[in-house]
């Protein structure tokens, strides 16, 4: 991926691949953020096998120390997986504070242009049908659901109750 991406009218964002070191940061927003977080090992196991990792921080020409432009914040990560003939979306997740701001419509398109620039003609996530706010995204993006998996995600920690998964898919076009 490059290392920057831009959406018109907004600043830049930086894609900076995650390391072992971020992982402090990418799971205290982690485990704010969702149901059933990913634990340290998952991350360390992702990092490990290859999939491309990228936390996304203030590019450094916009610095404002002690705010959220200071390049030390990270506002958000992605975990690609690339397969032979298409990209899937393991985890994507924007800082709760810098929720609704556009940040996660910016990283999908910036994922599409890593598609579009490997040839991937297909990107394909999980999202549970509980996650109104990505759902909302994804479909105003032009995903489409191909599917579900039926107990996929662990739901209730108390009772041991699972989530469907909705499978969405995007097909990318790698000719003009």
């Amino acid at each position: 991926m490059s290392k920057h991406a831009t959406a018109e009218g907004a600043a830049e964002l930086s894609f900076l691949p995650m390391q072992q070191a971020d992982l402090d940061d990418v799971l205290k927003i982690e485990s704010v953020s969702h149901v059933h977080p990913w634990t340290r090992g998952n991350f360390s196991d992702s990092l490990a096998a290859g999939h491309w990792a990228y936390c996304i921080r203030p590019q450094a020409d916009q610095v404002v120390k002690g705010s959220y432009l200071d390049p030390a914040v990270l506002w958000a990560y992605c975990i690609l997986f690339p397969a032979v003939d298409e990209l899937h979306l393991l985890n994507i997740t924007v800082s709760p504070h810098l929720r609704k701001l556009g940040l996660g419509q910016r990283m999908m398109a910036a994922i599409e242009g890593v598609a579009f620039q490997q040839k991937m003609p297909r990107i394909i996530l999980e999202v549970r049908p509980t996650n109104e706010a990505a759902l909302a995204l994804y479909q105003k993006l032009g995903y489409e659901q191909i599917g579900i998996r039926k107990n996929y995600y662990p739901a209730s920690p108390e009772t041991g109750g699972r989530e469907d998964a909705l499978v969405f898919a995007k097909s990318i076009k790698l000719e003009a």
